[in-house]
């Protein structure tokens, strides 16, 4: 019987990416080689650099100028090199299982709120169907009521409990005293009341008269990693400074009441969530902390219209506000990212993915248009990925473009299944199931990928700067064990 037929390609881009990835260490062995080899002939030149030297006359006042002159330029270099940015750990908000809301329930408020409308309940139906959330999923009080009561008051109640146990955690965990916060930066995209959030978070832990504070609202799921960003910039400008950032979606008073059905999808889809992330320049955390920021890249498809009108706050035609989700969202999705790729590509991958990706964009432009273009594996740039987790189309689409492994996205499976789509925290709540399944070492590289409205996506790599103990606490704590599951493509109700 003959042999199966080997496979070399596989081998010949693995002995590729070797040769490439290692070339400096390949071009540097000749070197050695001649060095080595002229042994005798450097050091008769170095006994004539020494004698140079000894004839030279050197006053005090030419090593002084020279002394200044070295010291100035290494002051320099020191001061203009950006200041490393470290995470030093973060807490995540873990909704009471008193407000879990089971497929059953969900479909039962959809009957009575609609009952009038029979085919906008079988359609949320559908979607819950194929959505990949699971029976744990949370919902604040105020829509757990019948009808529900989107009031102020209760919308400021949900988001006092989801920032300040958030909050409450952060301080316990990192040892951070209130007085002690130097800058601080909330996103909410849906709910921003005046006093603001970050006012509101000021009183209730009685912070410094000087803080630096910041509130961004209407950015989309992805305003977590803006976040991140314009603390980054902020560490870069104020020395020996630490940065909380806050990230949630306050649900209470975006509950959409109406028919239409793209504005349904929305209510299937996300759930209760949040995260307090503790940034930090200070030299002293460089140890203790968990990650160290290497690279934010923002990608911003505002100026095409199909993409700013692609997630929308409006009224229907009843009058009803709700979040509009168009058709062609995932189209809008996949030019966002290519884009972000094209930015984040240079900076993450390695030799032997850029030349390839290079080649493959000359000859598009120079040849053949039609050719199809070539997609770098990330796999070789990271260890991990944090894919958001707005449903389970995107992380299909996701997993497909950067040809990922199931492992690979089981961190944004499984976190859609546990918690739903917690908008700009999701990002968290799937580092923390990495962490929690004891994965992440030192060294391991993370990329964290968002999307939001306007059109946005926006990265976040991280590098871990120590070897994470699985963690004790935390909302994957009481559940850990049990997942991965399995995740059918249908769930019938």
């Amino acid at each position: 019987m003959a042999p199966p037929p080997v496979n070399v390609k596989p081998l010949l881009k693995l002995g590729y990416q070797y040769l490439v990835n290692n070339f400096l260490i390949f071009l540097l062995l000749p070197i050695v080689l001649a060095l080595s080899m002229n042994t005798q002939t450097l050091n008769s030149h170095a006994i004539t650099l020494i004698n140079l030297y000894n004839s030279m006359q050197f006053t005090s006042i030419h090593i002084l100028c020279s002394s200044f002159l070295i010291i100035y330029t290494f002051t320099v270099f020191l001061m203009s090199r950006p200041r490393p940015v470290y995470l030093v750990d973060y807490a995540l908000f873990n909704p009471p299982r008193s407000y879990r809301v089971s497929f059953a329930g969900f479909m039962e408020h959809a009957r009575m709120a609609l009952f009038t409308e029979p085919k906008s309940v079988h359609f949320q139906m559908k979607i819950l169907e194929r959505s990949g959330l699971g029976e744990e999923t949370c919902l604040p009080p105020a829509l757990h009521y019948i009808p529900p009561a989107p009031t102020m008051e209760l919308a400021r109640e949900e988001a006092e409990l989801v920032i300040f146990s958030a909050m409450d955690s952060l301080f316990l965990k990192t040892g951070l005293k209130p007085k002690d916060v130097d800058i601080l930066v909330l996103n909410c995209s849906l709910f921003s009341p005046t006093p603001s959030l970050t006012a509101m978070v000021i009183n209730k832990y009685k912070m410094r008269s000087n803080i630096k504070s910041f509130n961004l609202s209407g950015m989309g799921c992805s305003a977590g990693l803006i976040s991140v960003d314009l603390a980054k910039d902020l560490l870069q400008r104020y020395p020996n400074s630490n940065a909380v950032v806050i990230s949630t979606e306050i649900l209470t008073p975006n509950s959409y009441m109406g028919k239409e059905r793209a504005m349904l999808l929305p209510n299937c889809l996300f759930r209760m969530g949040g995260a307090a992330i503790l940034l930090s320049n200070r030299r002293s955390d460089r140890f203790r902390a968990k990650y160290r920021l290497a690279h934010v890249v923002r990608t911003h498809r505002g100026a095409d219209d199909k993409s700013y009108k692609c997630v929308s706050q409006e009224e229907d035609s009843d009058g009803y506000v709700g979040i509009k989700l168009n058709i062609d969202l995932m189209a809008v999705a996949g030019e966002a990212l290519k884009l972000n790729i094209t930015t984040i590509g240079p900076l993450v991958l390695p030799a032997s993915e850029q030349i390839l990706f290079a080649l493959s964009l000359i000859g598009r432009k120079l040849i053949n248009s039609k050719w199809k273009p070539y997609i770098p594996d990330f796999k070789q740039a990271f260890e991990h990925f944090c894919i958001h987790a707005g449903g389970r189309a995107v992380i299909d689409e996701l997993q497909k473009s950067l040809r990922l492994s199931e492992e690979h996205v089981e961190a944004s499976r499984m976190a859609l299944h546990r918690f739903g789509n917690t908008s700009s925290s999701s990002l968290w709540y799937e580092l923390s199931y990495i962490e929690s399944k004891g994965r992440m070492k030192k060294g391991d590289r993370v990329w964290q990928i968002g999307f939001g409205s306007g059109f946005k996506c926006n990265s976040a790599v991280w590098k871990c700067n120590r070897t994470i103990k699985t963690p004790v606490d935390g909302p994957w704590a009481d559940c850990i064990d049990k997942y991965p599951v399995y995740i059918p493509q249908v769930v019938k109700l």
